[in-house]
């Protein structure tokens, strides 16, 4: 016993030696690691959810403030808008993720019972979908020759190759999800609001309180950018820069109709 545990562990190091040798020029070639993009189960619902909130909070008020320039109108609007959308994304995060997953949990069921029933039809389709990603044909047939022992990875392999989806995870709580783009979206579409209500003991002047809202919004935008860009890999500047473009032109437009409501339409306040 002990000796055929050796040797298979002998066996397994030699063929890792031999991968990584035949490996290493193409290693050589890349001078350096490419930084690691961040990673968290929440991290895509707190960026996104927030600069939905921002960009749709500040286009509000942008409207608004064309078309009444009363900062009491903005809170109020504002923040009644705020928690109907925030309640709305996180409840629809919450059930799009678990339509998602149930779908993805009926698509293992026919591709499992495809794999008992057609085995070797599907061990011929997965032998060819190697193929076509560069492996040789006799690679190809080993690999899936030995998927063949284990029914539970061969289904798993048939769901990436036929339908390109990922086993769905049992344990995760969608309603997590939900939660966490809530918060997300309440805590960053209220930054454009605090400004209003931080400079209600210092001015009146309501175009001062819609400047510092496009300040603490735009600041806002370029942080979730650098935020989008550490999760995408991408580059920060051209990110932020993105990020910022997006919510200028929501804002503009925003802004654009409320003017074009209030002087041609003739809707006064």
């Amino acid at each position: 016993m002990g000796e055929r545990g050796g040797s298979s562990d002998g066996t397994t190091t030699r063929l890792l030696q031999t991968a990584a040798e035949d490996g290493g020029d193409s290693e050589r070639k890349s001078s350096e690691r490419p930084r690691e993009p961040w990673k968290g189960k929440y991290v895509k619902s707190i960026v996104f959810a927030g600069l939905d909130a921002i960009i749709t909070c500040f286009s509000l008020i942008s409207s608004i403030n064309a078309s009444t320039r009363s900062s009491g109108h903005v809170l109020v609007l504002g923040f009644s808008n705020l928690v109907a959308d925030a309640i709305s994304m996180g409840f629809g995060d919450s059930v799009s993720a678990s339509s998602e997953q149930e779908v993805i949990i009926e698509e293992r069921k026919v591709t499992e019972w495809d794999v008992n029933n057609q085995r070797k039809k599907e061990q011929s389709e997965l032998v060819n979908h190697y193929q076509a990603l560069g492996m040789d044909c006799n690679d190809a047939t080993m690999v899936v020759n030995i998927f063949t022992k284990y029914n539970d990875i061969l289904v798993d392999q048939r769901m990436v190759a036929d339908k390109g989806v990922l086993p769905a995870d049992q344990e995760v709580k969608h309603w997590k999800n939900g939660l966490v783009t809530f918060a997300s979206f309440m805590l960053f579409g209220s930054a454009p609001l605090l400004s209003f209500i931080i400079l209600i003991p210092f001015t009146d002047n309501d175009s001062i309180k819609f400047l510092s809202a496009c300040l603490v919004s735009a600041l806002a935008l370029a942080l979730l950018g650098v935020a989008k860009a550490r999760i995408a890999g991408q580059n920060i500047i051209f990110s932020a820069a993105v990020t910022l473009f997006s919510g200028a032109i929501a804002a503009a437009s925003a802004y654009l109709v409320g003017w074009l409501l209030k002087h041609l339409a003739g809707l006064e306040s």
